[in-house]
């Protein structure tokens, strides 16, 4: 049975099952009590569940992702929502610190099941201080799982097995893609450990994530119309990566093009690359290409803003340049 709803819903859902089927479980961030969350996917929770169990925190990131921190190595499940990725820098050192480290420097004494989410991308002329990707910062870091949903199902399926995770899962959702509608099928927890083949296809591979999924997609389509043949993989998991998908899918079109809204440098699609030409470079038929966001803080004007994303018309170009 199949269910019209967003991925904002989808997200709420998630929350909803998880505080029911777990006492230990809460929610805790900035404005998402009274106000329903800054993206309104808690909006119902505290009237439903009640203050002890959604938690309104100061505007203090600092403080309340080491709140959450202790709260799960006492034994808790916190979920910890910072209102975009950009302000995650703030926690920096409780999260990279001491959640990404305390089981190596404990001897396996210690864990932190910890879920943390955020916001992440541009789209909606927010400008510099709220529009960065950086998720893929964070997978440069051991002892951390980055997990990156782009479709409905994701949305609802992911957060229940992070809970069950023994350490922390950090959960990026695109902000572009919380007003998403689709047809959701009967809920059913999501395997958060490998890559999704999203278009079968036999030219070519895009690879993306989060909010480029949709235009590449998008892409895939208008190059199957010319002949082109790509297929798609949505990576959904960012650490670690799932190098097996990645690589079958390359024997198989010998092509690969990454589709990242994070800067070209020091890249997200860098890794994925050298991991390529590392494992399968002699596979390919051509040097594998990027499209990246341009190295520039995301500017406000709109025109600006969409010049300086990833978009469809530079994705198919820069498969046509692959495919010769």
């Amino acid at each position: 049975m199949s269910l019209r709803t967003s991925y904002r819903e989808a997200l709420r859902e998630a929350l909803r099952e998880a505080l029911q089927r777990d006492p230990r479980v809460f929610l805790m961030g900035e404005d998402v009590g009274r106000y329903g969350g800054t993206y309104a996917v808690s909006k119902g929770l505290l009237e439903e569940f009640g203050e002890e169990r959604i938690r309104d925190t100061p505007l203090s990131e600092l403080g309340f992702v080491g709140a959450g921190i202790g709260a799960a190595l006492g034994g808790m499940r916190p979920i910890v929502e910072v209102m975009t990725v950009n302000f995650s820098l703030l926690a920096l050192d409780p999260i990279i610190n001491t959640a990404a480290t305390l089981r190596h420097m404990s001897g396996g004494q210690f864990s932190v099941p910890l879920v943390l989410r955020m916001a992440t991308g541009a789209g909606r002329q927010l400008a510099a201080q709220h529009s960065h990707s950086l998720e893929g910062w964070y997978t440069h870091i051991p002892g951390l799982k980055i997990l990156a949903p782009a479709t409905l199902e994701d949305a609802r399926g992911m957060l229940w097995p992070a809970l069950q995770d023994p350490d922390p899962v950090l959960i990026f959702e695109h902000a572009q893609l919380y007003n998403l509608e689709g047809e959701l099928n009967q809920a059913e927890p999501v395997d958060i450990s490998s890559a999704r083949v999203r278009r079968e296809g036999s030219d070519l591979t895009l690879i993306a994530y989060g909010g480029t999924l949709g235009k590449a997609l998008a892409a895939a389509e208008q190059l199957a119309g010319e002949g082109i043949a790509a297929e798609v993989i949505d990576l959904r998991v960012l650490r670690p990566l799932d190098d097996a998908t990645i690589l079958a899918s390359l024997r198989k079109t010998r092509r690969v093009l990454v589709v990242d809204e994070g800067w070209r440098s020091g890249s997200l699609a860098a890794e994925i690359i050298a991991r390529i030409v590392e494992q399968a470079f002699y596979e390919l038929d051509a040097a594998p290409m990027r499209v990246c966001s341009a190295e520039v803080p995301i500017p406000y004007a709109r025109h600006l803003e969409q010049a300086a994303l990833p978009q469809v018309p530079a994705i198919v170009a820069a498969a046509h340049e692959l495919c010769g």
